[in-house]
């Protein structure tokens, strides 16, 4: 059962793989997730072809365009020629790096949006507040279980309603320690609105606990599977993907320090009562490479979960933030079809949702891979052809063909403003 207070994670399913392997191993199956990057061009040029046939719509995006870069800075130039190699461990970001990020941040460090990290203060609970806070981790608080461990309900001695995290009593699982201590650390330096809320943490002994947000409405997978017998529509999918490429955006560019999530998957997406989503589960963070020093990746274990690996570092151990791009991607797929990314009961021409529904975008049937749980319309159908054009960029087999996250929610954006607009014209 998936936490509504935390993205489920399952164990058999997380790739793990060790360090230093050599770069010239065969290519795996999950390179057959993404789409050729012939596709990507031919799709890009076809995006262009339409803008140029409806040159209002051209300029509505030009416009958002002009908006969302006073927002950000631009993407720093990817070098090719040099390699970082270290562990999974957090350093200390260069001074000079960080007070580039601050002064740009933007929108991102606005008081209802984010912070600065610097600002935060961690808080360390006493094994007693936490008793108190769970009943003593009474059964009747128990919201979730997860391969890290339980998750219950709590409310603080202020009445702030959490989420308590108890991590598993394993005493020689290594790796689970290390996802708790980066989990730690990567929640107490930063803050977003589309970020689960960090209060704090307690470790003691064999206890190792989380204390976070409480979001209510349960992961984006158990509403794309009507948990709750509503139907998400399209407007609400649309919205939750901005969000999703808000949060990791953050992430990527307005830390002190570049932030890879590698877990980015619809069971880590939480949903509020209005619909709002929030990114959780940061076990796999890793901080990325120091643009300044020079590196363009960092080689490290394969981390993340099957059907959303970016099928390049899968191959060469080189992790980016075009990794959590191409999680992204698939996301965006899971969103439309409503499928998951691996649907191994479906026949074989069908079991990698990416695969399949990227081959009908291609073929110019589309609609067919849409969610029959929506309606088909001219305005969804048009949001639906949009949003299959942006996964085939975020899915292209090599991370220099993959746009910025940054980029993709601009795209977004533009992609919402239209809908919009056809929503109110008449069909």
């Amino acid at each position: 059962m998936n936490s509504p207070g935390f993205g489920g994670r399952s164990r058999s399913s997380d790739a793990t793989l060790p360090e230093n392997t050599s770069n010239s191993r065969g290519s795996s199956t999950y390179s057959s997730y993404a789409p050729a990057s012939s596709h990507h061009k031919s799709a890009t040029t076809a995006a262009a072809a339409t803008a140029a046939k409806n040159p209002a719509k051209s300029v509505g995006r030009s416009i958002i365009d002009a908006l969302m870069s006073c927002f950000s800075p631009p993407e720093p130039p990817e070098k090719t020629s040099t390699n970082v190699y270290s562990n999974d461990s957090f350093e200390a970001s260069s001074s000079g790096s960080e007070k580039r990020r601050s002064a740009n941040r933007g929108i991102y460090t606005s008081s209802n949006n984010s912070t600065h990290s610097s600002e935060r203060v961690t808080v360390k609970f006493t094994m007693e507040e936490i008793n108190n806070a769970t009943k003593n981790f009474s059964p009747s608080f128990k919201i979730g279980q997860g391969g890290f461990g339980t998750v219950y309900k709590g409310q603080l001695q202020d009445g702030t309603i959490v989420a308590v995290k108890r991590a598993k009593k394993i005493l020689y699982d290594q790796h689970l320690g290390v996802e708790f201590q980066t989990e730690v650390k990567t929640l107490a330096q930063v803050e977003h609105r589309n970020l689960v809320k960090f209060y704090g943490f307690l470790e003691y002994g064999e206890e190792k606990i989380l204390v976070v947000e409480y979001v209510p409405n349960g992961t984006l997978r158990d509403h794309l599977d009507c948990f709750n017998g509503n139907i998400l529509d399209f407007a609400s999918r649309l919205d939750i993907a901005i969000d999703v490429a808000h949060a990791v955006t953050y992430l990527h560019m307005y830390t002190d320090h570049p932030i890879i999530h590698r877990d980015i998957k619809s069971s880590n997406i939480l949903l509020t009562d209005n619909l709002r989503a929030k990114v959780a589960d940061f076990g796999f963070a890793r901080l990325a490479a120091d643009r300044e020093s020079g590196a363009t990746h960092v080689s490290t274990q394969v981390k993340g979960t099957a059907g959303y690996l970016d099928p390049e570092y899968l191959k060469t151990y080189q992790l980016t933030e075009k990794s959590d791009v191409y999680s992204f991607g698939v996301l965006l797929v899971e969103l439309v079809t409503g499928r998951r990314p691996i649907e191994p009961k479906r026949e074989l021409k069908e079991r990698i949702t990416t695969k399949w529904a990227m081959k009908k975008f291609s073929s110019g049937e589309a609609v067919l891979a849409l969610d029959p749980k929506l309606t088909r319309s001219p305005a969804n159908n048009f949001v639906m052809e949009k949003i299959f054009e942006l996964s085939w960029q975020c899915l292209a087999p090599h991370r220099n063909n993959r746009p910025p996250m940054r980029k993709c929610a601009e795209i977004l954006w533009t992609i919402r403003k239209d809908y919009t607009e056809l929503l109110t014209s008449k069909f």
